[in-house]
């Protein structure tokens, strides 16, 4: 029998208090097993909604003989970095006879920059093609105590800029760390930005999807002079199906380099308070301790 066949799949989820993103990720999840229907697809959440990270993990582990954690989230801050390893370590001392291996997050990576560039083709068309140079466009992300995290957001803002023909493309942040889309939006407009195009960074909708589009209506009231575009979410594009799918078959494969950069990281010192080490390699044997405070 193939040995992939004694493998779970376990797709990592953030969470939301609004109930439509987690029926976003569950409506991910059928449709990642209906694109493959030999893989035992799993899905949990580190908090919100169940089933819950570290039971689901204990399940995989005594009904599999070897768990593939697959992180559905963008960036790493702690949720990455020190919730998710640390239940893997729980599971595999209390299921040591189960092989458990963690892929990388999704990553700010040339198919996260496809999507965006897509979308953003997408809303120049609904402003009517405009003129690039008179166009600013704000990538809006959920922000995290992590400047490692919010360095990716901002390297994904200069390759969008580097890629396309707007002078102007901006960094903001919804919450946790700053600029805030107001302020940049109001930087813009006094540079002479005509049209501004709004991208949310978000893999599914909830509460804060649902803020950011009240913020833009608040936005064109306040600036009638000016035409917005706001973006969606973009947890069902196919980029996001085959980053999946490399993340597992990297895993089965032993690629192994999935470690995560100490560089910018918050919670560094946290793990050295606690008297924990700080290497970032996801192996089998593996101690790893990192934290995380934000939805992706």
């Amino acid at each position: 029998m193939n040995p992939a066949h004694f493998d779970t799949i376990l797709i990592v989820g953030h969470g939301s208090r609004e109930d439509s993103g987690n029926q976003e990720i569950r409506a991910f999840t059928d449709q990642w097993r209906a694109r493959r229907p030999d893989w035992r697809i799993e899905l949990c959440f580190i908090e919100f909604a169940p089933p819950e990270m570290n039971a689901a993990l204990l399940n995989a582990a005594r009904t599999s003989s070897r768990v593939l954690v697959v992180p559905l989230i963008l960036n790493a801050a702690g949720h990455v970095k020190m919730e998710i390893p640390e239940a893997i370590e729980h599971a595999r001392l209390a299921c040591p006879q189960a092989e458990i291996l963690l892929a990388p997050h999704l990553t700010a990576c040339d198919p996260i920059l496809a999507i965006l560039k897509r979308r953003l083709r997408k809303s120049m068309g609904v402003l009517d093609m405009p003129d690039p140079t008179t166009t600013g466009v704000v990538l809006l992300g959920r922000g995290s105590s992590d400047r490692g995290a919010n360095g990716d957001m901002a390297k994904m803002a200069r390759w969008l800029m580097e890629e396309g023909d707007h002078e102007l493309v901006d960094l903001a942040f919804t919450g946790i760390t700053w600029p805030r889309l107001e302020k940049v939006v109001q930087r813009q407009v006094l540079l002479g930005m005509r049209q501004i195009v709004v991208l949310p960074y978000y893999l599914y909708t909830g509460t804060l999807m649902q803020r950011i589009h009240r913020q833009v209506e608040h936005l064109r009231s306040q600036y009638p002079q000016v035409r917005f575009a706001c973006g969606e979410h973009f947890g069902f594009e196919k980029e996001i199906f085959e980053l999946m799918d490399q993340r597992v078959e990297d895993l089965r494969a032993g690629v192994q380099d999935s470690r995560l950069p100490c560089d910018g990281c918050s919670y560094r010192e946290i793990a050295h308070d606690l008297g924990h080490g700080h290497s970032h390699a996801h192996t089998h044997n593996h101690t790893h301790t990192h934290l995380e405070d934000q939805p992706a």
